[in-house]
């Protein structure tokens, strides 16, 4: 495809068309395609090691290439697409290899709460790996919440890097659908009012330099005691929340982890997560590696 990509992962068909939705939304706006992959793990114990990985993506992989071509059904007719099986010793691995020989935009995967049930687990075990080494923009989204009808998109902003990829995907979701994004910055009880204004202005021109067509946009500063009450509040009144990730201190933490989780454990709305390329294998990867050493 000679033209910016984003790759997006599926492996559920429940949850194919969330995803492969707001890749279409990103793809639109960066004016590239989709690549749709759907990876087959070959585990080192598997008797279908003795084949080939291409035969087993042709012989072996199931039911998979109807399933991608359904997936493929969802993206819009204005927007390329393409679509591929990969076969690797796990998921994270597949995808690795695939950002590593195709150089997308962008990979949009999904993330099940669930998933962190590991010590040491951040979001998940392949969603992890992927964040940390991942050489370009990254976007994990809450799945099993399909958001229709989006009229509000909330863009809580920490400063650091990660404001540029969360800004990107905030106004491609809301330039589909007719939407307004919110910049909200939450000063707690530790942080002046000055710093959580500085905060939106820079959420607002990332918002302003984002590909794609200007989208209607609101600021907001809130001063609270609790920031995740605050952002718990605030996503109520919206159907999309794009967090992007933060460096700032714990903060950065709280958002890398924590809160994104919590906000989606506590709200109804669609939770996407945003890691800028410039960060893969850097202070992102010294965090989640910190995190599991504490537990």
């Amino acid at each position: 495809m000679d033209r910016p990509e984003v790759l997006v992962a599926v492996g559920d068909p429940e949850h194919v068309e969330q995803l492969v939705r707001t890749a279409s939304d990103l793809a639109r706006v960066v004016g590239g395609g989709v690549r749709i992959v759907s990876v087959v793990v070959k585990s080192h114990d598997s008797p279908f090691g003795v084949f080939s990985d291409e035969t087993i993506a042709d012989r072996y992989s199931g039911d998979r290439r109807a399933f991608l071509d359904r997936a493929s059904d969802v993206v819009p007719d204005d927007v390329p697409v393409e679509a591929e099986i990969l076969v690797a010793r796990s998921v994270d691995r597949g995808l690795l290899r695939a950002v590593a020989e195709t150089g997308p935009a962008a990979l949009l995967i999904g993330w099940r709460a669930r998933d962190r049930q590991r010590s040491g687990v951040v979001l998940g075990t392949s969603v992890d790996a992927v964040l940390r080494r991942a050489t370009c923009d990254v976007y994990v989204e809450r799945i099993g919440q399909l958001a229709n009808g989006v009229e509000a998109v909330l863009l809580p902003v920490a400063g650091g890097p990660h404001v540029r990829p969360a800004a990107v995907i905030a106004g491609a979701v809301a330039a589909a659908n007719d939407a307004t994004v919110t910049v909200l910055s939450v000063a707690g009880p530790d942080e002046d009012h000055e710093s959580a204004a500085e905060r939106v202005a820079e959420g607002r021109a990332a918002i302003e330099a984002a590909p794609g067509p200007a989208v209607e946009t609101r600021t907001v500063v809130r001063e609270a005691a609790d920031v995740e009450d605050a952002l718990v509040d605030a996503a109520a009144a919206h159907d999309v929340v794009a967090f992007g990730a933060t460096r700032r201190g714990a903060f950065r933490a709280r958002l890398v982890g924590s809160v994104p989780r919590r906000v989606a454990e506590r709200t109804n709305q669609t939770v996407l997560l945003a890691r800028a390329a410039e960060e893969a294998g850097g202070p992102l990867r010294s965090l989640v590696d910190r995190v599991r050493s504490w537990r």
